[in-house]
């Protein structure tokens, strides 16, 4: 089961540095296009319709589904001042009571995602540019990036109450 989590959650992580790297071409795309544009005149003046909307969704899904992957991976920001001067079973306290109400808060926002994707579906919201986007496409990303991170939050919850020590917390590496 470890190995299934582990490649769900690298897996998420691949697909989020797909969907910068995608922004990032589409960008340097329209950058180049209205370079140009600026050296051709107005007969050369060429954009790719809704790019500003299509670099906010990959934005959305690189943000959404790094998440897990990035808790895992033990990278995301923490404030350590408080918890480095407690004693390991303190640590060890500090992390489950951590990831048990992370997994909670985290769990709530999947829930009304999840709602807010089923209202998307309902009413057929699409995005107001030019290419008008189903809005159920880009909140798939968010419900399965937060869905993911939810797992690993109580994933890690579970493994940290196992090991009887904080499995996240490492400050000798920081």
């Amino acid at each position: 089961m470890r190995r299934v989590l582990d490649a769900l959650y690298t897996a998420a992580g691949g697909l989020a540095a797909l969907s910068i790297l995608a922004i990032c071409l589409l960008v340097s795309a329209q950058v180049g296009l209205n370079i140009l544009a600026r050296i051709g005149g107005p007969s050369l003046s060429y954009t790719i319709p809704s790019y500003a909307d299509f670099a906010g969704f990959a934005l959305a899904a690189a943000s959404f589904l790094a998440m897990a992957y990035t808790l895992r991976a033990g990278a995301h920001i923490r404030v350590n001042l408080l918890v480095s001067r407690l004693p390991p079973r303190g640590q060890w306290i500090a992390e489950i009571l951590s990831l048990a109400l992370g997994g909670a808060m985290v769990g709530y926002a999947t829930w009304f995602s999840v709602l807010l994707l089923a209202e998307s579906l309902h009413y057929g919201d699409t995005s107001p540019g030019i290419v008008a986007v189903p809005l159920w496409i880009p909140q798939t990303t968010m419900v399965v990036g937060l869905g993911l991170l939810t797992l690993a939050l109580l994933d890690t919850l579970v493994e940290s109450l196992r090991s009887g020590r904080p499995v996240l917390i490492d400050f000798g590496s920081e």
